[in-house]
């Protein structure tokens, strides 16, 4: 499936469920929040997002503690969590990683954190995606999207499976 696809679908999520959307992007630089601002209805959901390349403003915006290496699990949960509240968005990604040609706070180049925050439950990735930085670019937007729209989806089927189970029970 094209991103372009994915991101249609997160429209539709967003749109038949209610989900307001948010963006913290690191070394992607816009990318994800471009994609998901071309999707289909994008101005019902989209609340927009930070790109924070520098470290001071994932500490200064987004609430990740001062001196937390910024490619870490915890960073990456911080941004998602901080932008959630910075946007009042109910599903929001994060991603931070060394891009390459070189390496960043000991991690090797393609070493990727990204995280997801859907209706308060936070799930994280590590990825060590190969090639140039414009290749570790393209595959971290890909699964960055992936897991957002996947994590959403299963909210979703979550939330029916509670309600019907509710339902039953009456």
């Amino acid at each position: 499936m094209s991103l372009t696809e994915v991101a249609a679908q997160i429209s539709d999520l967003a749109v038949h469920h209610g989900f307001t959307v948010a963006v913290a992007e690191s070394l992607t630089g816009g990318k994800i929040n471009s994609r998901l601002s071309a999707a289909p209805d994008s101005s019902k959901w989209f609340a927009g997002g930070v790109v924070c390349y520098k470290s001071r403003i994932k500490y200064e915006v987004l609430g990740v503690p001062e001196g937390t290496p910024v490619i870490t699990e915890a960073a990456v949960s911080a941004m998602a969590t901080g932008l959630a509240d910075l946007m009042s968005a109910d599903a929001t990604v994060a991603v931070s990683g060394a891009g390459g040609p070189s390496g960043q706070e000991g991690n090797s180049p393609g070493t990727t954190w990204m995280a997801v925050l859907v209706r308060g439950a936070i799930h994280t990735e590590l990825h060590h995606f190969p090639g140039k930085p414009e290749e570790v670019l393209i595959e971290t937007e890909e699964r960055a999207l992936n897991l957002l729209h996947n994590t959403m989806a299963e909210t979703c089927s979550s939330s029916q499976a509670n309600l019907q189970s509710s339902k039953e029970k009456k």
